[in-house]
């Protein structure tokens, strides 16, 4: 509880004013079909009702507020007109409520007419002062809980007691020592200051000025508080609200008596020579800190000239144009200003915004949130005693300023009353068109009339804060603004927000490149499956091909061959057949003059005999060794047979085309073996030294198949001599074609060799067997793949004459 010294009435007392009124308690429920309704009174005698008495219809909806039923516990404050009396004239008297509910399950004895779920009630403790309201409504609040607690509303024992100690207090005398004492227990001006900074000064300043003024809010008893801590700051206003209930009382005009004394040591005694405090509440003017829509008929009365009320129904929101001049609503900390006129008399000079700035921010550097209303710091700058003070010293600044403003104008043509000191009008500080405003209300003309004209004088008549703008004002404007942005905590909030928006994307962002990696996995790993798959497929494929076609080939090839060695065969077992029919031909010399040796037949036999007899006799004859003459024609054979099966010829062998097997002539195999001179070759025999093609004819009938040689079979024809005559060996000697410009051991040795000369017989056998070949009927061609076969059938014949040997 915070005081200050007690502020005289003006030469009101309270014998002047009537009898004490002693405190009453009611309770107040809400019935569920009749709606809110006076259950009992307590304090007066029995069967009388006050609020029948004093036509109060309206008590129960002031004391059960709108919103109510959704708090647990609700504080609402109020007037209360009590008319004219035969001993006390028509006053003020100021209620306050404590409301609350409860389960009706909860109840011990549910009486009939209770059918909600809940059940609200409220206890009201009527008053003739608001300035003990701190305490009392302490004090009602433990005792209707306690009754709630009982769960039994029918026992009324504590609200009784409640009464006695209340009308005992005030008949003691108790609540009277403190009667000229301002009391200002539960008025927070802090908050009041915290929550609108600079305009509580506009919001002074038009308190001053009489308009229509609507608060509203939610909360019934923050929407009360805020009003009484808006009026404490006029010193004595609060103890001297006894006209405020309607616009019809004007009784402290009445009383009001101008001080003719002063006693400058004693604070109550200059508050009244000054002339506070300012009646603001007079004659057509009302005070409702809580006023329900029943009483929005006397707001709209044609008497009601201003006011300061308070409601938490939103419908009078939309009807602002028509029951307020400005509007507070508490809920958004905002003031909006209807009138023109009002709003151009509010602006703060210079001066009352370095001023209030100034107070502004002692408050918020002392401020605690555990404990709003005493600052951090238990010291007295920024405290409620500190506001309060700042606050009366700039209205006796401004009283003062304004009587100076007036003392002006009245003797501008005489410096010599004016005060040397004091520069220019000081009432230009607190706005021209502020003054102006003020001069035209009723608190206005009640001050200038009963107070003195030089109070400047006794108060300096200077703002607190005067001065041009400066710097400072300047510096202290922008801090100011850039608090009233609340950067900081816009910028913490939206860190915060960006910080878990930036954590939720990077989460986000993080999953899905996951997903996109595992995707893109299972897209690669899937592809990787496919080409292996296909790949082996494929290769499969390939090789069921590969192998049908190999197999395909290979057995067309064995086929082929098979044939066409087949045919080979058969067309020589042919002409072997049609020779044994025939006899096997006559034996020939093999290239020397040797007779034939008597005893061997022809044919077969008679052939290798001749052979060998005659190759002993030309070795001996040329000086060779019986081995050379014997290797000579195989080797010569082998070459011979190699190169035919190759299919090679110019340079060392040459080719021949299988396609022109007509003008090739040879030896057969058969012809060979059964010649008397096959083997009788000198291996240096010219013939092999010249490359010449030595053939005869074998035996078989021209023309035939049967007739073509080994060497026929084999494609290789006969090769010209360089003078450009053909010549042939003797019969079975083995036909190689040997390059002639390349030397060699045999080479040099066949050059020594002598030449052997053919004998005229041998030469007409070569010529008919070259032309049996040649005019004979175009033999079947042998295939490449015969070559193999054929150049083992050389090699054996090799063998053949060896074993012979």
């Amino acid at each position: 509880m915070s005081s200050v010294p007690p502020t005289p009435t003006n030469g009101t007392t309270p014998t002047e004013r009537g009898p004490p009124f002693i405190p009453l308690v009611s309770v107040v429920d809400f019935h569920h079909a009749r709606g809110p309704e006076v259950e009992k009174w307590f304090g007066v005698e029995e069967g009388r009702d006050p609020a029948v008495e004093y036509d109060w219809t309206l008590l129960p909806f002031m004391a059960l507020s709108d919103g109510a039923h959704a708090a647990t516990e609700d504080f609402s404050y109020f007037t209360l007109l009590r008319p004219t009396t035969d001993d006390t004239p028509a006053t003020s008297l100021f209620g306050i409520s404590c409301t609350r509910q409860m389960d009706s399950s909860q109840l011990l004895v549910r009486p009939a007419e209770v059918t909600r779920s809940t059940v609200q009630k409220a206890v009201v403790v009527i008053t003739d002062s608001p300035q003990y309201f701190g305490t009392l409504r302490e004090r009602l609040s433990v005792v209707t809980k306690a009754w709630f607690a009982q769960r039994e509303f029918t026992d009324t024992e504590i609200l009784r007691r409640f009464q006695e100690s209340l009308a005992e207090e005030k008949q003691r005398g108790i609540l009277h020592e403190d009667e000229d004492r301002d009391q200002y227990l539960g008025l927070s001006l802090r908050e009041l200051v915290r929550e609108f900074r600079w305009q509580t000064l506009v919001l002074l300043k038009c308190c001053l000025l009489q308009p229509k003024m609507l608060f509203f809010g939610t909360r019934c008893e923050r929407l009360c508080m805020m009003q009484f801590s808006l009026i404490s700051l006029i010193p004595g206003l609060l103890r001297n609200l006894q006209d405020s209930a309607g616009p019809e009382l004007n009784n402290y005009e009445k009383r009001l008596q101008k001080p003719t004394s002063l006693r400058t040591s004693d604070r109550n005694s200059l508050l009244l020579y000054m002339g506070l405090p300012l009646q603001i509440f007079g004659k057509g003017s009302l005070f409702g800190p809580y006023t329900p829509l029943q009483q929005l008929d006397i707001l709209a009365d044609f008497g009601t000239k201003s006011y300061i009320v308070g409601s938490t129904n939103s419908l009078l929101l939309q009807q602002r144009d028509r029951y307020s001049d400005i509007l507070i609503n508490l809920d958004e900390n905002t003031i909006n200003i209807t009138s023109t006129s009002l709003k151009a008399a509010l602006q703060l000079s210079v001066a009352d915004r370095r001023w209030i700035d100034f107070i502004t921010q002692n408050v918020n550097d002392t401020w605690d949130e555990a404990n709003p209303g005493r600052p951090k710091t238990m010291g007295y700058v920024g405290s409620e005693e500190f506001i309060r003070l700042q606050f009366e010293e700039y209205l006796l600044s401004l009283i003062s300023s304004v009587k100076y403003h007036t003392h002006l104008a009245k003797y501008s043509h005489n410096p010599k009353m004016l005060l040397p000191h004091i520069e220019g009008d000081p009432s230009v500080d607190f706005l021209p068109e502020f003054v102006e405003a003020w001069a035209k209300t009723e608190n206005y003309r009640i001050w200038d009339s009963n107070t003195d004209s030089h109070l400047f004088d006794i108060v300096e008549p200077k703002h607190p804060c005067a001065g041009g703008l400066t710097i400072e004002d300047v510096q202290r404007r922008i801090t100011q603004q850039v608090q009233d942005l609340h950067l900081d905590e816009k910028f913490a909030v939206g860190k915060e927000v960006l910080g878990r928006n930036l954590a939720a994307g990077r989460e986000k962002a993080s999953t899905m490149f996951n997903k996109f990696y595992a995707d893109m996995e299972a897209l690669r790993e899937a592809q990787r499956k496919r080409a292996e798959e296909a790949k082996a497929q494929s290769t499969s494929t390939e090789r069921e091909k590969s192998s049908g076609a190999d197999l395909g080939k290979a057995s067309q090839t064995v086929q082929s061959v098979g044939s066409k060695a087949g045919a080979f065969v058969n067309s020589w077992a042919a002409w072997a057949g049609e020779k044994r029919k025939a006899g096997w031909g006559r034996s020939s010399n093999a290239g020397n003059d040797s007779p034939t040796t008597p005893g061997i037949t022809s044919g077969w036999a008679s052939g290798w005999g001749k052979g060998i007899k005659g190759n002993k006799s030309s070795q001996a004859a040329d000086g060779t060794s019986e081995t050379d003459s014997l290797k000579s024609p195989r080797m010569s054979m082998a070459a011979s047979s190699l190169g035919s099966a190759m299919g090679y010829g110019g340079s060392q062998y040459e080719k021949v085309p299988l396609g022109k097997r007509g003008s090739i002539s040879g030896d057969s195999l058969l012809s060979g073996v059964g010649s008397d001179s096959g083997l009788s070759s000198h291996p240096g025999s010219p013939q092999q030294t010249r490359g010449r093609a030595l053939s005869r004819p074998g035996p078989g009938p021209p023309g035939t198949t049967a007739n073509m040689s080994l060497g026929e079979a084999l494609g290789i024809r006969q090769v010209q001599n360089g003078d450009g005559n053909g010549a042939t060996a003797p019969v079975g000697t083995p036909v190689m074609i040997v390059k002639e410009d390349i030397p060699s051991e045999k080479a040099a040795k066949t050059e020594t060799t002598p030449k052997i000369e053919l004998s005229a017989e041998d030469k007409k056998n070569d010529a008919i067997g070259t032309a049996a070949v040649e005019d004979g009927p175009s033999r079947p061609a042998t295939p490449p793949s015969v070559a193999a076969a054929t150049e083992e059938a050389t090699v054996a014949q090799s063998a053949w004459g060896k074993d012979g040997l």
